[in-house]
């Protein structure tokens, strides 16, 4: 009887190619979906109350909004950002204050007091698990995802956002990144922060076909609409959200944190 022998060289690596492609495959969003769209708003604008949550409420879609407590109007406007919480919304970690590191080329509007580059990993964690603390009193919720701010991940002292990992369901991390091509490549702990500025509905709406045709996720995280800063116009932005509300059967549109469990409930099931 003849001996058969483990695949070597070329042929284990065509066996491995082919094994990761069948997972992929595999990957199931819920229904009849083929990819999953996750619209998040980073800073707490004034434009995304106004604008975006009256848009998302009409179409009946859940977002995250990712808020920074000691910046911006956010104290100002508490209580309606309690009332988006109360609507589905997942309010989102975006640390304390958006310490951003300053020493990178075109950082010159980091103020020095808030510069990352300048603070410390311990001094950064702090900040992001007081940041978690209020916003449980603002929604009542003890699980959500993170956005690190300018996508910067290392303080003074080191990279400091793996230490506040086991905190949440999943990160966004590295600003300027690519998606995954397909769910074998997908790490919800270092989800691609995608910040559409300026773009057309048409540009949006290609994003989303494109993670459709690889089964992977749409990660926007937006800023100003129809106003504030590295803003989408209003009309951009319900284009996009239109065209989801007409392929619900193509798109599953919901949190990041519900993307998050998602994953992570098919990464459970797949573990021997």
């Amino acid at each position: 009887m003849g001996i058969r022998r483990r695949p070597q060289g070329p042929c284990l690596l065509l066996l491995l190619a082919c094994t990761w492609t069948l997972q992929a495959q595999d990957f199931a969003w819920p229904g009849t979906a083929k990819a999953a769209v996750s619209l998040a708003y980073d800073d707490a604008l004034d434009s995304q109350l106004d604008n975006a949550v009256p848009a998302l409420d009409r179409h009946g879609f859940k977002a995250t909004f990712y808020l920074t407590p000691g910046r911006g109007n956010l104290p100002g406007r508490a209580q309606e950002w309690r009332a988006v919480a109360g609507h589905g919304h997942e309010l989102g970690n975006h640390t304390l204050f958006h310490q951003c590191d300053g020493s990178r080329p075109g950082r010159d509007w980091v103020e020095a007091h808030r510069d990352l580059s300048t603070t410390t990993a311990a001094q950064m964690q702090d900040q992001v698990r007081a940041a978690n603390a209020f916003l449980q009193v603002l929604d009542g919720r003890t699980e959500r995802t993170f956005t690190a701010p300018c996508g910067d991940r290392g303080a003074s002292d080191g990279e400091y956002v793996d230490g506040v990992r086991e905190l949440f369901a999943g990160m966004k991390v590295s600003q300027g990144a690519h998606a995954a091509r397909s769910m074998a490549d997908f790490d919800r702990y270092a989800v691609p922060i995608e910040a559409p500025e300026g773009v057309t509905g048409a540009q949006l709406i290609a994003r989303v076909e494109a993670a459709a045709r690889s089964g992977t996720v749409a990660a926007f995280t937006f800023h100003g609409i129809g106003g504030d800063y590295m803003s989408v116009s209003a009309q951009a932005h319900e284009e996009l959200l239109d065209y989801l509300d007409r392929h619900r059967d193509v798109y599953w549109t919901a949190t990041f944190l519900d993307i998050a469990r998602w994953v992570r409930d098919r990464e459970a099931s797949a573990t021997p």
